[in-house]
C-alpha cells in the first residue's frame, strides 16, 4: 500500500512538471498546432488502423452488417460509445487530438470527440456525415450530422440524437447571423456555412 501512495505521489508529480512545461510554452505549442480550414479534413480519418479496428469491432456488435440494414443501429453505438466512454477533458492550451489519439487516451475534448465520431459514421459508410462547428462570441458548439433516409440526423454528445427535415432547415434553426461563424467538414470537404 505504501509503495502505491508513493507511485501515485510521482506520478502527480510528474503531471505537475508536464503542466508547468506545457504552459510555459503554450504560445508556441499553439502556434505550431494551428490549422487552417483546407486542412481541417485531414483530421477525419476513417482508414487509420485503430479508427478501422473500431469501425469492425461496432459491425460485429450486430450480425453480418449491411450498411442498408445496419448503419442506423451501429451509427448510434458509435455515438453511445464516445459519449459514454471518451472522457471530456478541456487542455491548458489549443491542441488537436487526432481519431487514433483520441482512441489510445480515451479522453478529449468536445471537437476533439466529435472528429472521432465523424470518422466512425464515415468508416461505417455514411460518407454525408460532417463534423458542424458554431462558434458565437466566446462559444463553440460542435456536433455531428448526417443524411441517411431522407432526414439530416444531428448527433450531439451533450444532448443526444435528433432530425432535422433538411440541412437548410438544420441552418435556420442555428439562427446564424453576421457575428457567428459556421463551417461542416469530413474528410473529403470543408463547407462554411455562416
Amino acid at each position: 500500500m505504501a509503495g502505491e501512495n508513493a507511485e501515485e505521489e510521482r506520478l502527480s508529480r510528474l503531471n505537475k512538471v508536464y503542466l508547468a512545461i506545457i504552459s510555459r510554452y503554450k504560445e508556441y505549442i499553439e502556434e505550431k498546432e494551428n490549422i487552417s480550414v483546407v486542412e481541417l479534413p485531414t483530421l477525419i480519418t476513417p482508414k487509420n488502423p485503430a479508427v478501422s479496428a473500431k469501425v469492425e469491432e461496432l459491425k460485429s456488435s450486430l450480425q453480418e452488417y449491411s450498411y442498408d440494414k445496419d448503419f442506423s443501429a451501429a451509427a448510434k453505438k458509435a455515438f453511445d460509445f464516445v459519449r459514454d466512454n471518451v472522457e471530456d477533458v478541456v487542455l491548458p492550451l489549443q491542441f488537436w487530438l487526432m481519431p487514433e489519439e483520441t482512441l489510445a487516451f480515451m479522453m478529449g475534448d468536445s471537437f476533439d470527440k466529435n472528429v472521432l465520431l465523424c470518422s466512425l459514421l464515415v468508416g461505417l459508410g455514411n460518407h454525408s456525415s460532417k463534423v458542424v462547428v458554431v462558434i458565437r462570441g466566446d462559444a463553440r458548439q460542435t456536433f455531428v450530422s448526417y443524411e441517411a433516409n431522407g432526414k439530416l440526423h444531428i448527433m450531439n454528445l451533450e444532448s443526444g440524437i435528433r432530425e432535422v427535415e433538411s440541412h437548410e432547415a438544420l441552418v435556420k434553426q442555428l439562427n446564424i447571423d453576421d457575428d457567428v461563424v459556421a463551417y461542416e467538414f469530413n474528410d473529403r470537404t470543408y463547407v462554411d456555412i455562416s
